[in-house]
């Protein structure tokens, strides 16, 4: 987590596990708004202002429509809010009375950016990571007018490593990501739109790599998502060491067995997603399942909310994808960091601790209500056989109260198999009370980590206490999974800590049931657990579990862990 640099040597908070070698390509800057030395004050030309940069704005939106619609998966959910945003009404408004005021087009849209973004980061949360987007649009927009080139990347031609001060959803989309070869940006988080897209995409990534951007365009660079490095002229041994990754890594990806222990111990292996089109492209033979369906990505676009007619057709389209395979569906999380226009509280001071999740039963009981009954609707026109693997559960629970009213919500409307995030301390160390009342828990080591540290989420400079090696956090861990090994029922972990090969020895040697990840990361980890026995998983889940700190245990699980196993993964 370190983001110390070294001459040649960039560091910042790496994503995935791979590494490529490749030229790098800079992302072009925003363009400056002039300075105005008059204001305007005929009203032909205030009304040609107005003309302009309305013009702008809409043209905008409808690239970004366009986008989002080839697009794929959350990032096409996402590139549809941004069109949305810049064709706001409000955002128009504040432009227009700019204008008419007296500036010019582009410091209009400058002006009136700025302000909205101020309102959306006191909002924090989401709401402040969506300053990038709109900044985005801003950029866009002012070139635009200003007749400049657009920002971001001329181009592609072959396989780069793109690098940028940051980079919103809509320069990702503008990007020919079959010839990205990695993603670098100085700013983000491990939790932000860049780091989850390129997760999705199984495309090596760096974030905070604070000074990339002034490495020289068209350098060569290794990009190093398992150490969280970028190396400018990599050296012939680094070089390598990455191509023998490399292979390491077509390698593993053949392998297609279910997921185990050395002796025999199953633990399946989900996928993480949040479309019905992202299930579809999924490989039945790789995937044993999805253990996070994550429904809010349906409806970002939603003014009011669906109706269960809207919804149903959804669950349906996904739950055929997966043929019959576990799927986890959660509930909808939206407030905090994922707010939704039908689903916000603006008078909230801090969104993460307000209402969110399933704490929406308290302001707008219908939401879930409606869920459950398309949810339920979809169970009953499945097979009996298929029925049993929809299972359901709600986020944000924190109390066996919650955990109970849930399940006697989700059983009255016909669905079997019913449990909860495990998202929140109290939930974590009330856990065997929580399984007396559903029949699995899930533990979202995201957020768990994000409420345990006291640390948002979405700050990228405390990464370091966001790391899911926080013994804190992985105590909370354990102390899930040995309730429902008590009470026989499955605990799984669906945060991207499960991603990781060494964590995963560990949660497993917890008694965590089953592991949940972005699907890129399944090779690595199947390959792991194949390669220890239950007993050694043991041993590591001890280990570190008397750390004290997070590089501690990090140390103690790679000391304990297959030394070929940690050389051929890079770990």
């Amino acid at each position: 987590m370190s983001t110390a640099t070294t001459p040649g040597v960039v560091c910042g908070v790496g994503v995935g596990r791979s590494a490529v070698i490749a030229p790098l390509a800079l992302v072009r800057p925003a363009p400056v708004v002039p300075q105005e030395t008059h204001r305007l004050t005929e009203p032909a030309d205030i009304a040609a202002a107005i003309a302009t940069a309305e013009k702008a704005l809409a043209e905008r939106a409808g690239e970004l429509a366009e986008q989002a619609a080839a697009a794929p998966g959350a990032l096409g959910e996402v590139l549809l809010a941004t069109a949305g945003m810049a064709a706001d009404p409000e955002l128009v408004g504040l432009v227009r009375a700019r204008i008419e005021n007296g500036q010019g087009a582009a410091a209009a849209v400058d002006g009136a950016v700025t302000e909205v973004i101020s309102m959306l980061t006191a909002a924090g949360g989401l709401f402040a990571e969506r300053s990038t987007d709109l900044r985005s649009v801003r950029d866009h927009v002012v070139a635009r007018i200003l007749q400049l080139p657009a920002p971001g990347l001329p181009e592609l031609r072959q396989m780069f490593v793109v690098c940028a001060a940051d980079l919103s959803p809509a320069d990702t989309a503008a990007l020919d990501l079959e010839k990205v070869a990695a993603l670098i940006t100085e700013a983000g988080g491990p939790t932000g739109h860049t780091a989850i897209i390129a997760r999705q995409l199984g495309i090596p990534c760096v974030v905070r790599a604070v000074g990339a951007t002034r490495i020289p365009e068209g350098t060569l660079v290794a990009v190093d998502a398992a150490n969280g490095t970028v190396t400018a002229n990599p050296d012939p041994a680094l070089t390598a060491a990455i191509r023998r990754r490399a292979e390491t890594e077509r390698v593993l990806a053949e392998d297609i067995a279910p997921g185990a222990t050395a002796d025999g111990r199953p633990v399946p292996l989900l996928a993480n997603v949040g479309t019905p089109q992202e299930m579809e492209q999924l490989d039945a033979g790789v995937v044993e399942g999805v253990g996070l369906f994550r429904t809010e990505v349906l409806f970002l676009d939603a003014v009011t909310a669906p109706s269960r007619e809207q919804q149903g057709p959804q669950y349906a389209r996904a739950l055929a994808a997966m043929k019959g395979a576990k799927t986890v569906v959660r509930t909808l999380d939206a407030g905090a960091d994922k707010p939704l226009a039908f689903a916000v509280h603006e008078d909230e001071d801090n969104p993460a601790l307000g209402v969110r999740g399933y704490r929406l039963v308290r302001t707008q009981p219908q939401l879930l209500e409606e869920q459950l009954a398309a949810l339920g609707e979809t169970a009953l026109a499945l097979a009996p056989e298929d029925r049993a693997n929809l299972w359901v559960m709600a986020p944000m629970i924190s109390t066996p109260a919650e955990a109970r009213t849930f399940a006697r919500l989700a059983r009255a409307h016909g669905i079997q198999t019913v449990g909860v995030m495990i998202e929140v301390p109290a939930a974590a160390l009330q856990a065997a009370a929580i399984l007396d009342e559903v029949d699995f828990a899930s533990v979202g080591t995201n957020d768990l980590a994000q409420y345990t540290m006291a640390t948002d989420r979405l700050r990228g400079e405390l990464a370091d206490l966001l790391d899911p090696w926080q013994p804190a956090v992985l105590g909370l861990v354990a102390a899930t999974a040995r309730a429902g090994t008590a009470a026989a029922k499955p605990v799984g972990v669906c945060g991207e800590s499960a991603s990781d090969p060494l964590m995963a020895l560990a949660l497993t040697g917890m008694g965590v049931t089953s592991l949940s990840m972005s699907a890129p990361a399944l090779p690595a980890v199947r390959h792991a657990l194949r390669h220890h026995s239950l007993a050694q998983c043991k041993a590591i889940a001890e280990a570190v579990l008397g750390a004290q700190s997070a590089e501690e245990a990090r140390k103690a699980a790679r000391a304990l862990a297959d030394a070929q196993m940690v050389a051929r993964l890079g770990l």
